[in-house]
């Protein structure tokens, strides 16, 4: 990988209050508007939906590179942003907080697999280029569940009985 690289991204303003936002490296572009909360049109992207975004596709790749380097198995990651904006009389509005609420699905029912997932997404939420280029305060509210593997030649209930789950 290179040591420096660069993104760029184009966006315009087609009219009324709708817009329209591709890159280089997709064809498709991006339909956005502005809040509906403000005048904006439902059924689009706004850019405060997109910012999110881009935080919760950064935190699922890095989680995914974390795992890979802890040699850490998982079986799903769910990655949920909520941002709250609150306006504000001098400055307009502005995002308040940040919660970061993964929800990652490991097989197995041990604790010490629970407890390595909290940590990787933990060290996630630090690593994340996207979470460390935004100065809003970000809570993390990690979960991580446990799917069951049935034992072979057992059925899910019977495997949850005789394991006492």
């Amino acid at each position: 990988m290179p040591s420096e690289y660069m993104y760029r991204v184009s966006a315009w303003w087609t009219s009324g209050r709708t817009g329209l936002a591709k890159c280089e490296s997709s064809p498709n572009t991006i339909h956005f508007s502005e809040a509906a909360e403000v005048g904006g049109l439902q059924g689009r992207w706004t850019p405060e939906q997109l910012l999110l975004c881009a935080l919760a596709g950064c935190f699922t790749t890095t989680f995914h590179d974390v795992a890979r380097a802890a040699n850490f198995d998982y079986t799903d990651l769910e990655v949920e942003i909520e941002g709250s904006v609150r306006r504000s009389r001098n400055n307009g509005c502005n995002f308040s907080e940040i919660l970061i609420r993964p929800r990652l699905t490991v097989s197995g029912l041990g604790e010490d697999q629970r407890e390595a997932g909290l940590a990787l997404l933990r060290r996630t939420k630090v690593l994340c280029l996207i979470s460390r280029a935004v100065t809003i305060p970000q809570t993390l509210e990690p979960v991580v569940e446990a799917v069951r593997a049935p034992v072979e030649g057992w059925s899910e209930d019977e495997a949850a009985v005789k394991l006492g789950v």
